[in-house]
């Protein structure tokens, strides 16, 4: 028997487009919980993480309904978390809807969430602490915290394997190495080796946005996805009796 797997790359609050991706994927329907196939466990759907924190401020702004975005006021900070809450709060339902076919894989703007002694943000400035109590920000609610919690650090089926960064285990691991060693953004360029020496025969990553859609690394066995803000997410067609490798794995429009 085959199974798919629809892998979907860093959210970043992007959940329109998240929904569109899981209907055009046939994983949602008009309520907005799973289908049939993912149901029974045919559909495997697969959320690479970093489901929390636009990338940008004009991302921000659209969340909250603002021509601009400000994130020293506090009032656009609780309003910038409002609007993630809710969007969250469907997601949520989702998952618990289909725990055995829905998986979340915790990334590292997610764990900053639970932990916020890691304060991230942007290049040119922008600050994600909407979620920070200590910063002008509100906590996350105490259920979808535990939720977080509760997220996978990786998942293997077979050969496959399901990260955030990378084929490593220490790259689960979003600590003060986690920040300052820059192999997380650059490993699948430098040392694309590491998924052969991790013994996987196909891995599946984001965290780093690769700006012309998901980037297939046939020869060394790995896919960058961090790409759904164009519009792409993975499709990994396995035989279930035998999941050492993929059947085929391609990228799908929507």
């Amino acid at each position: 028997m085959r199974c798919k797997f629809i892998a979907i790359g860093d959210v970043h609050a992007d959940f329109e487009r998240l929904w569109e991706a899981l209907r055009a994927a046939s994983c949602i329907d008009a309520a907005g919980m799973p289908t049939m196939p993912v149901l029974s466990g045919l559909y495997q759907v697969v959320l690479i993480g970093d489901l929390v924190h636009p990338k940008t401020e004009a991302e921000y702004a659209r969340l909250i309904g603002s021509d601009a975005f400000d994130s020293s006021d506090p009032e656009q900070l609780f309003l910038a978390a409002r609007e993630q809450v809710k969007r969250l709060e469907r997601l949520y339902a989702y998952q618990r809807a289909a725990p055995r076919s829905v998986h979340i894989i915790l990334g590292n703007h997610d764990d900053a969430v639970l932990h916020t002694d890691y304060l991230l943000g942007t290049v040119g400035g922008l600050s994600h602490i909407e979620f920070d109590a200590s910063r002008g920000g509100v906590m996350l609610p105490e259920h979808l915290r535990a939720w977080f919690q509760s997220s996978l650090r990786e998942l293997r089926v077979g050969g496959l394997h399901f990260a955030h960064v990378g084929p490593l285990p220490a790259m689960t691991s979003y600590d003060d190495l986690f920040y300052a060693d820059h192999v997380h953004k650059r490993w699948w360029q430098d040392t694309p080796e590491y998924v052969q020496m991790a013994g996987i025969e196909f891995g599946v990553y984001g965290h780093t946005q690769m700006k012309d859609g998901i980037m297939i690394n046939r020869t060394n066995g790995f896919a960058m996805i961090d790409a759904l803000h164009t519009r792409e997410y993975l499709e990994v067609l396995v035989d279930t009796g035998s999941v050492e490798e993929p059947l085929s794995v391609r990228p799908v429009p929507f």
